[in-house]
């Protein structure tokens, strides 16, 4: 059986997940969140998606340190549910919804690199915008065609400039942050009803959006040292890191920037450095080094997601269950390359969407097809397969298991009917895909 080298340690597992939770994500969701909640009021949103996201991230922690194996969530599910038979078809559902969201997932982050770079080239054309999105995939791309440690080391690199970028927001905003302002909420605020649980809701989808990521490093499980020790420190301490960070940074900026005028920009983080100076030349140039930092941290996420995504097919192709050239790996730098070039390869096409197109629907039907089996996969795991060791169990079991499917299936409802029915539609397209590649497998398998 091919092997992976294991090259990464808890610093390089850690900051891997770090960069790819920040991404250009919340420097481009915060102004629609804002309108979601219709306030300032946005630690509601950031507290409810860091409830799912510790809970849910418990139950990676311990799916991961059980099995921490390439592909992660296709492992988890094939084995927690074999004792019933559905093992390989679960583990075929997730394999068939990632060849779906891994490029637009990467498209979408490559699409808001290129909305950004808008700040600086304010006459750029439509067809120059998806040429520069489709470059920064084929560039991430070439970037992650090397061996695990490098590729370990240079995201400690991205994390030290993604950790110093958010930090230059935060002290900004000390030094003219209104209390008043930041904290304006509207009546309805106050009030637990129905209006308010709705906006969480949809507020709470844009945040967990940010959030997504804890689970990377579960991707590249074979790729770990001790991995049942350094993958749920390394999603619990992402996870902890990063809450902290989008609650204050976001607090700093609505203390600035009237939440009325910030849910209209596009390109706030910019605009709130700009702020900062006195001197309006001084604030120009400010805003433009914060436009080229968050650039970086957009390609620094896109690095990590598509490091992740491409261990899936190598995973489920080196078991029999996917095309076998996909469980090919470099001669000589041992990873995946097939997977990598297939997966950098797919995304170049959806770059020529808008980020709406993009993320609509896309968390919807993750949680169809992955989110919510994995809540019972844990379960599972500890009572029907004795024969996996559990070296992490999760803390207050099963409770974080059942916290989080019921807060998926809530963010799953309170979200557009449409995407509920298409996700429903993918769910059904996946299982019918499965019976026909059982079928054929099966056909192929019988002596002639």
């Amino acid at each position: 059986m091919v092997t992976l080298d294991r090259g990464m340690g808890l610093l390089q597992a850690t900051a891997t997940n770090i960069i790819g939770m920040i991404g250009i994500g919340p420097f481009l969701t915060i102004p629609l969140m804002v309108g979601a909640m219709g306030g300032p009021h946005l630690i509601y949103a950031w507290g409810f998606g860091a409830v799912l996201a510790f809970c849910d991230g418990l139950v990676y922690a311990e799916l991961g340190a059980a099995l921490p194996g390439s592909g992660g969530p296709y492992v988890y599910l094939r084995e927690a549910y074999a004792p019933f038979g559905f093992g390989r078809l679960m583990a075929f559902v997730f394999i068939f919804q990632v060849m779906l969201v891994a490029p637009l997932t990467i498209a979408g982050g490559a699409v808001g690199f290129a909305d950004y770079l808008g700040f600086y080239w304010t006459s750029m054309l439509p067809w120059q915008h998806h040429l520069v999105a489709a470059s920064v995939c084929v560039a991430v791309t070439a970037l992650l065609y090397r061996d695990i440690a490098s590729v370990g080391r240079l995201a400690v690199v991205m994390l030290v400039v993604a950790l110093a970028t958010i930090a230059w927001v935060i002290a900004a905003g000390l030094f003219s942050f209104s209390w008043q302002r930041a904290f304006d909420f509207p009546p309805g605020a106050r009030r637990l009803d129905g209006p308010l649980l709705r906006a969480m809701g949809a507020a709470g989808l844009l945040a967990m959006y940010n959030y997504g990521g804890y689970n990377n490093v579960c991707y590249i499980g074979e790729e770990i040292r001790r991995p049942e020790q350094t993958l749920p420190r390394a999603i619990v301490l992402s996870i902890a890191v990063i809450v902290a960070l989008y609650v204050v940074m976001s607090t700093a900026i609505l203390g600035m920037i009237p939440w009325q005028e910030a849910q209209e920009t596009r390109t706030i983080a910019s605009l709130f450095i700009g702020r900062t100076f006195a001197d309006p030349a001084q604030g120009r140039a400010a805003a433009l080094l914060m436009t080229a930092l968050i650039l970086f941290i957009s390609v620094s996420s896109l690095y990590a997601v598509v490091l992740g995504y491409s261990r899936v097919p190598f995973a489920a192709a080196r078991d029999g269950e996917f095309f076998a050239p996909f469980a090919r790996v470099h001669p000589t730098k041992h990873f995946p390359y097939v997977s990598l070039l297939t997966i950098g390869a797919a995304t170049i096409p959806f770059c020529f969407f808008t980020i709406g197109q993009l993320v609509s629907w896309l968390l919807q039907v993750q949680i169809l097809s992955q989110f919510v089996w994995q809540c019972g996969a844990v379960i599972l795991l500890r009572r029907y397969r004795p024969d996996v060791a559990k070296p992490f169990r999760m803390w207050l079991y099963p409770l974080p298991a059942i916290v989080s499917l019921a807060m998926w299936l809530y963010i799953f409802v309170a979200s557009p009917v449409a995407g509920m029915i298409f996700s429903a539609a993918f769910f059904g397209a996946a299982v019918i895909a499965y019976l026909a590649f059982d079928r054929a497998t099966n056909a192929s398998a019988r002596p002639r």
